[in-house]
């Protein structure tokens, strides 16, 4: 036995670890994006249907056998469907790795200070006026088609513009705005709602599109309820409620002079912290 393990130990080369190693490191990924998705139960489903595979094999259960064979040989198309969701937020999440990511804001300080400052009056003024926002600020996944269902704008960001789109009456108040950068790029724009069922009842269609977009794009958005006038921020269908002004500002900012995965990091724990993530969706 011992020379057997002295075998298999010295015929080990470096890239034969080094093979271990990544393969180890995707398996972890999965498991780990598996487990943050909707993915985890239709998995948990799959094995149970490998399972019975083998036992109707073994059993000699040929019917059973024979279904469960059969069903299998179209898995791969099966699992490309029912995993599209899932499989989109994959590639999307690779895409915005460090080997791969471009700049997405090219914003000075001084500008992202002015941008924040307009942002903060804006929502500070819908919020005491019980006027219902919603503003989707792009990141690195393009929202081009979701933009595409609103009107282009390409305005400059204004407290009085972002105003004046969500007042109750004006033509585009019901959408959403996409922010690319330091424009208004779109508005009037409609969301997709999260799948989420566990979500507060309470919660109506301008929260759910909140967090829907933020579940299929790496945005942030910022929701103002018309029923309270409570400001919300989503990050990753994430929600954290109860922002004051003060919280809006040190997270925008966060969010212009940030630009790599540690300081995205860093804005989620923040979104974590402040507040107490009081997140509706128990």
């Amino acid at each position: 036995m011992q020379i057997y393990i002295d075998n298999i130990i010295s015929n080990i080369r470096i890239n034969d670890v080094l093979d271990i190693l990544i393969v180890t490191y995707i398996c972890y990924k999965i498991l780990g994006f598996i487990k943050e998705s909707r993915a985890e139960q239709l998995v948990k489903g799959l094995i149970v249907l490998v399972i019975a595979f083998l036992v109707s094999d073994v059993l000699n259960l040929y019917t059973l056998n024979w279904i469960l064979k059969s069903t299998m040989t179209i898995g791969a198309i099966a699992l490309v469907v029912v995993f599209q969701p899932e499989l989109r937020r994959a590639l999307e999440y690779v895409g915005r790795s460090k080997l791969v990511r471009t700049s997405f804001r090219t914003i000075g300080k001084d500008k992202a200070k002015s941008i924040t400052d307009e942002f903060v009056k804006a929502v500070s003024t819908l919020s005491g006026s019980r006027t219902g926002a919603l503003i989707v600020l792009e990141r690195e996944t393009s929202l081009t088609d979701i933009a595409e269902t609103g009107t282009i704008i390409d305005a400059k960001i204004t407290a009085e513009m972002i105003g004046n789109i969500f007042y109750e009456g004006a033509p585009l108040h019901d959408g959403a705005v996409i922010v690319r950068g330091d424009k208004l790029y779109a508005a009037g724009c409609v969301l997709p709602l999260t799948a989420n069922k566990s979500l507060n009842k309470n919660l109506g269609t301008r929260h759910r599109a909140g967090i829907g977009i933020t579940e299929h794009s790496d945005a942030i958005s910022i929701i103002v309820s018309e029923e309270t006038g409570v400001i919300s921020m989503v990050q990753d269908g994430k929600m954290t409620r109860f922002l004051d002004s003060k919280s809006v500002e040190k997270i925008l900012l966060r969010f212009y002079l940030s630009d790599d995965e540690e300081e995205n990091s860093l804005l989620k724990k923040m979104l974590d912290r402040i507040g107490g993530r009081k997140n509706d969706v128990k």
